[in-house]
């Protein structure tokens, strides 16, 4: 088994975005990326022919919580790991299910040893420890773990900030033990990504910071944004972690965000995202596109026979108009949130593809700036 690699091929002269290729066993993943959600082994309404072929998605997420919880340990180590459950070839990324059972605030009790909590779908109690969540992303068989974290709230204070990220530090360590003492049952690589918290402190977020450095991880993953905070201590927290993580590394931003956010992200050197907007929004009517964002339920696209985006690459752009589109999400069909979240998706995968050009070609800043005026309006 050979370790997963990453190549940083280029840095913009003028910001800090980056081209990068990170390679695992199950295919190659250009930076900046966008992964899409897939919380228990599918991505809502999309066949995985269409989100290779036609949305061009190299990598997609996986929730360690509600695939533990469903299907469970022992049908996803009798399939063979989720990629083969799941009939998808490509890199899966899980994340260890902290923010979900932290989410859970009435329904789970955190100690040193790790999370009790209550199962969403039938309220038995179940516990998380940094050690079986590393054993459970090992049976999901992910290209990429996380270790188990706790994400405290964006307006947490400070002194539960520093006590929840002395936790996390703990369980880091822990988990990477566990990791090290391992192997995936399915016979090939899987990284492990610390996470670095601390809220909106940037003295927390430094010390997370150099924290995680020693262990010298495939790649570094920054959790506890786009939680409560606002835009700019986003912005201003991503800017303090880059300064300290390594360069020859990747840099993933979690649960973010908007185009326009992973833009701004991208331009201070962060390299892989996830997020459900691009799913949620087009299930209730959300299309993102390069001019701005549209509310398909609006009235004046009733009799606009145009094309859904022109300017798209999703097969859907070309071939639906907005007055159909309107028609099926004003009637409830399921083919609506189909269409919408191909749509959705395949524009994200275009921004961080036409990103990478960008950067690749030196004027990156420009356009950068021309695409966040533009993708302002609402339509």
């Amino acid at each position: 088994m050979g370790k997963n690699a990453f190549t940083l091929i280029k840095t913009s002269e003028n910001s800090n975005a980056r081209v990068g290729l990170f390679c695992t066993e199950h295919g190659e993943i250009p930076t900046p990326i966008f992964m899409p959600v897939g919380t228990v082994g599918s991505v809502k309404g999309v066949l995985h022919r269409d989100l290779k072929d036609d949305i061009k998605a190299r990598i997609i997420l996986g929730n360690t919580y509600h695939l533990y919880l469903r299907p469970g340990l022992d049908v996803l180590l009798q399939a063979g790991g989720l990629h083969r459950f799941s009939a998808w070839d490509l890199p899966i990324l899980t994340d260890s299910g902290g923010f979900q059972i932290f989410s859970l605030t009435e329904r789970r009790k955190i100690t040193e040893e790790g999370c009790r909590f209550s199962s969403h779908i039938d309220g038995s109690y179940h516990t998380f420890t940094p050690e079986n969540v590393i054993d459970t992303e090992r049976i999901i068989g992910s290209d990429i773990m996380m270790v188990l974290d706790e994400c405290p709230p964006g307006t947490a204070d400070r002194k539960y900030a520093k006590k929840s990220l002395e936790l996390t530090c703990r369980w880091a360590e822990r988990c990477f033990n566990r990791f090290e003492q391992t192997s995936c049952p399915h016979g090939y690589y899987q990284s492990l990504f610390p996470i670095i918290q601390g809220v909106t402190y940037p003295e927390l977020r430094i010390q997370s910071a150099e924290f995680v450095k020693q262990f010298d991880a495939d790649g570094y993953a920054i959790g506890g944004l786009a939680v409560g905070e606002s835009t700019d201590d986003m912005y201003h927290m991503i800017e303090c972690v880059n300064t300290i993580l390594p360069e020859n590394k990747p840099r993933y931003l979690m649960g973010v965000g908007t185009p326009i956010n992973i833009l701004e992200a991208i331009d201070r050197g962060i390299d892989m995202f996830d997020c459900v907007m691009p799913t949620r929004n087009g299930r209730n009517g959300m299309l993102f596109t390069a001019n701005g964002t549209i509310n398909i339920r609006n009235q004046k696209w009733m009799n606009d026979f145009s094309p859904i985006d022109s300017d798209g690459t999703s097969m859907v752009d070309h071939i639906y108009s907005k007055a159909y589109l309107r028609h099926l999400t004003i009637a409830g069909e399921m083919l609506a949130a189909e269409i919408a979240t191909m749509h959705n998706l395949a524009f994200y995968l275009r921004l961080v593809t036409e990103a990478r050009e960008h950067i690749i070609s030196g004027d990156f800043k420009k356009w950068k700036e021309m695409m966040v005026h533009n993708m302002s309006k609402r339509l």
